[in-house]
């Protein structure tokens, strides 16, 4: 095929895929501690996954990033890996995790085929850490980011949820790590998820966490040349690591979004904080053909909607972010 076009003549070539909606952490803007976990078999097999893969490659997907809950929680999840690996299309794979498992499992990673890691942390302070996430695993995290460097899982970036008088004091301690560390650095706007009991919590704008940056120099902009999604990169001047911007709130990225998300149980999700779906789950065990696959998958592209309506202060009520996939 020639590839995947959406309405607005968006190419999409991007595939995240939730392998798990169960998490080894309770952070306070997440709701994994409130809902059931799926049961074994809710989810997708990793047969299933990579069925999935290879006809969405065939059809023009070229990267994949897997994600949870904690996709480290899903068992030997390296073999997944190397299958996607082998699948023909797919020049690269990258996972999204919060560290706490990587030490044990980074090297395996990169051997199976994994080519680089985004890592969740929020804070560097050890008790606010606890307080954030629910649990005391700072050290775990740390020792996981070590763990992707050793295994060249390059670049590891470091994802910062930035939240008002939660975390937004860390910004310039979170900024030094990438001058004096080398770290890659990406400060991202909380999404306001209609979440019972988390109404308080407030983004942080681009801006504002620029002004506060300008103490450490001007920024320079930079490209990096293996993001596949929206951030913005900048880099201090004479440093390695860089700075990224996610801005889904105040300035979205709408117009050049790229990717389809599939939830844990299969479905096949056009656009993050729209609650529109498309069943892959039920079709394949119902023996579904290729054909038929690359039917959804294309009605999926069809369907997704030009932008998102957080301006207008409409956020998807269906599932939460714990049970999307990152």
């Amino acid at each position: 095929m020639t590839g995947l076009y959406d309405s607005y003549n968006r190419c999409i070539d991007y595939l995240r895929i939730s392998v798990t909606d169960r998490c080894n952490l309770r952070c306070i803007y997440c709701t994994a501690y409130s809902i059931a976990n799926l049961t074994h078999d809710d989810i997708l097999r990793y047969e299933e996954i990579e069925r999935i893969v290879r006809v969405a490659a065939f059809a023009g997907i070229k990267k994949i990033r897997l994600t949870g809950g904690e996709p480290l929680l899903r068992l030997d999840l390296d073999k997944l890996v190397a299958m996607i690996y082998r699948i023909d299309g797919i020049d690269d794979i990258s996972l999204t995790t919060n560290g706490i498992l990587l030490g044990q499992y980074a090297l395996r990673l990169k051997e199976a085929g994994l080519d680089r890691v985004n890592i969740s942390l929020d804070t560097l302070q050890k008790e606010r850490f606890q307080v954030i996430s629910g649990r005391d695993h700072l050290d775990e995290v740390l020792a996981g980011i070590e763990a992707a460097h050793r295994a060249g899982l390059e670049p590891v970036k470091i994802n910062m949820v930035v939240i008002r008088g939660m975390n937004d004091d860390e910004v310039l301690d979170f900024a030094r790590k990438s001058k004096d560390e080398g770290w890659h650095v990406r400060f991202i706007e909380y999404m306001p998820f209609a979440t019972p009991g988390l109404e308080t919590l407030g983004a942080v704008p681009k801006q504002e966490i620029w002004e506060k940056l300008q103490s450490l120099g001007k920024l320079e902009p930079c490209y990096d040349q293996t993001g596949n999604g929206p951030a913005v990169y900048y880099r201090l001047p004479g440093t390695k690591g860089t700075i990224g911007f996610i801005t889904p709130v105040t300035e979205h990225f709408c117009q050049s979004c790229n990717r389809l998300r599939l939830t844990s149980d299969g479905q096949l999700r056009p656009c993050l904080l729209d609650d529109g779906e498309i069943d892959l789950k039920g079709p394949l065990r119902n023996g579904a053909g290729d054909e038929e696959l690359t039917g959804l998958i294309m009605k999926a592209v069809s369907l997704k909607p030009e932008q998102h309506k957080l301006a207008r202060g409409l956020t998807p009520n269906g599932r939460t972010m714990c049970q999307i996939g990152g």
